[in-house]
């Protein structure tokens, strides 16, 4: 009868081990969510920054940093899952029924992962073509003032040999 009792105890143990595990799971897609939505204001900040005339490049480039170390963090949440998800993952899937609450609301925050990454992506794509379009008017500005500044010396070029009456020879025999 002990027998049984142990191994009755070592299948509850078993069971609140994989349930904490499930609510594991659920807590870190619930902080990846959280990571997004910062990704998000990021991505934001940087819309507005570049929609201005005077492109503030330190604000972009602190903006960019914050983006980089949150995504540093969303992989580090994703190695994370995936080796505790490994570990759950034969109880979890063998006793759906167990977990029905657990899975229910990972897949829940699974699509709205899902919906933050591509809105995510769109927003960086906007934001690289306002970042290519501004510095294709910067260098534009360049170039049109390397133009103005070129024809400036031209033109002080040529009235400079206006002015300059070249030593000539001249015949005196007839």
């Amino acid at each position: 009868m002990e027998r049984g009792y142990e191994t009755l105890q070592t299948g509850v143990e078993r069971v609140g081990m994989s349930q904490n595990i499930a609510q594991i799971l659920l807590q870190s897609l619930e902080k990846k969510n959280q990571v997004l939505d910062d990704i998000i204001t990021q991505n934001d900040i940087q819309e507005d920054i570049l929609k201005q005339d005077d492109l503030d490049i330190d604000a972009l480039d602190a903006s960019m940093e914050k983006i980089g170390t949150l995504i540093e963090e969303l992989e580090k949440l994703d190695d994370g899952f995936e080796v505790v998800y490994d570990r759950a993952r034969t109880e979890i899937v063998g006793n759906k029924s167990m977990y029905q609450t657990e899975i229910t609301k990972m897949q829940d925050n699974i699509q709205q992962i899902t919906d933050k990454v591509v809105k995510i992506n769109a927003a960086k794509m906007r934001n690289q073509m306002r970042a290519d379009n501004h510095f294709k008017q910067k260098a534009q500005k360049i170039k049109n003032s390397m133009s103005k500044i070129k024809g400036a010396r031209s033109y002080y070029d040529s009235m400079n040999k206006l002015n300059h009456v070249a030593p000539q020879f001249y015949d005196s025999k007839k």
